[in-house]
């Protein structure tokens, strides 16, 4: 069995979803490629624990540039000619699948709909692609019910699967709150809120700063710790009233994203759309409490780990974040079924499991054409 993973982003969680999949298909004893840009951390860490990868120059946003891209792929894939192409997020997903054009076994996993983020003509544009790709696309594989309902809604027609995304749960575990604290050099007896992920606009980080102040009347000795870095990190670290307060820290990037977890009272996911994050995942399989929006893949994640809420709504925000920094035995509870949770229901060996199974179905049909 050969396999190609594309993508295009090389950080964060999309970034992590391939690199497991591919090295739990190279301990199979499949042949695994990873297609994505030639720096950055995902194809560092292919290479380090040895999973081949091909350099593919290719950007974030759509464009004219596109087509440069797209003939790139495809002399790449013409190459390395695969059993099954493993398409992953949007770009890889429009460059992919026009440059096999059903030609090879195609899974594409959107990792949250390109059409989810945008607006106006970009939206139906975005729409109209999905419809038009769909006849080149064996499956598409989404990682959380909401994401199904969206592309079925969408009226994406090929045929689809949920699995869900899954985590390390060894990784991933209770620890100390206090020596997570010392480590980071955070208060070891103030009630901290930790939002961790890259410092985007998706991601809400300056909805939680807005909500910040009612938390903070409510616990004067509150800390947020806004862990993480993206292109929207200095615009409000500079221009959001909140940010310069002396009880919102910015640490960066975080390198121990487990230590930040366990660190915290309460794990914050302010997002305006995800398809299925980690980070709730990761906080869960920490044993700790996740307040979030109720937006892609965040009820079947978190369920009664913690609190979902209606999108935006900054009020109900602030009340749930207070509410746990004041009730840590509430938080406790929370964060003891989130770890259930995360080992029976989102640990990463049934998650890859999943994935190979699937895709080695695709491929034994097509052997068997």
């Amino acid at each position: 069995m050969k396999v190609v993973h594309v993508s295009q982003p090389v950080t964060a969680g999309v970034a992590v979803i391939v690199l497991e999949l591919a090295v739990a298909q190279r301990d199979r004893g499949w042949s695994v490629t990873v297609v994505c840009p030639p720096s950055g951390w995902l194809a560092t860490s292919a290479r380090r624990l040895g999973i081949e990868v091909r350099g593919w120059w290719a950007t974030r946003s759509p464009g004219p540039g596109v087509l440069a891209e797209t003939a790139r792929l495809r002399r790449i894939l013409a190459d390395l000619k695969p059993d099954v192409v493993h398409l992953h997020s949007s770009k890889a997903g429009l460059a992919g699948r026009l440059a096999l054009r059903g030609s090879l076994p195609t899974v594409f996993q959107p990792h949250l709909w390109s059409f989810e983020t945008a607006r106006g003509p970009l939206r139906r544009a975005s729409i109209a692609w999905e419809r038009l790709a769909s006849p080149w696309t064996d499956f598409v594989l989404c990682v959380s019910d909401d994401e199904l309902a969206a592309g079925q809604d969408a009226g994406v027609t090929a045929a689809a699967e949920v699995v869900c995304n899954g985590v390390d749960t060894t990784k991933f575990a209770p620890g100390d709150r206090a020596a997570a604290r010392r480590r980071l050099g955070l208060p070891e007896r103030a009630p901290i809120a930790v939002c961790l992920g890259r410092l985007a606009e998706l991601k809400g980080q300056d909805q939680l700063l807005s909500a910040w102040p009612e938390v903070l009347r409510r616990s004067p000795d509150a800390k947020l710790v806004l862990a993480g870095d993206g292109p929207m990190g200095p615009v409000w670290r500079e221009h959001h009233p909140v940010a310069g307060h002396p009880s919102v820290r910015w640490p960066g990037h975080a390198d121990d994203p487990a230590a930040f977890y366990t660190a915290a009272d309460v794990v914050v996911l302010p997002s305006r759309a995800e398809g299925m994050a980690l980070v709730p995942l990761e906080a869960m399989a920490c044993a700790r409490s996740v307040v979030a929006f109720d937006v892609g893949g965040m009820r079947q994640s978190i369920a009664d780990a913690g609190a979902v809420l209606p999108p935006g709504d900054l009020d109900r925000l602030a009340d749930a974040v207070a509410t746990r920094l004041a009730a840590p035995e509430l938080a406790r509870r929370e964060g003891e079924r989130g770890r259930r949770r995360a080992e029976l229901s989102f640990d990463r060996s049934r998650m890859t499991d999943q994935v190979s199974v699937l895709v080695d179905k695709l491929a034994s049909k097509e052997r068997i054409r």
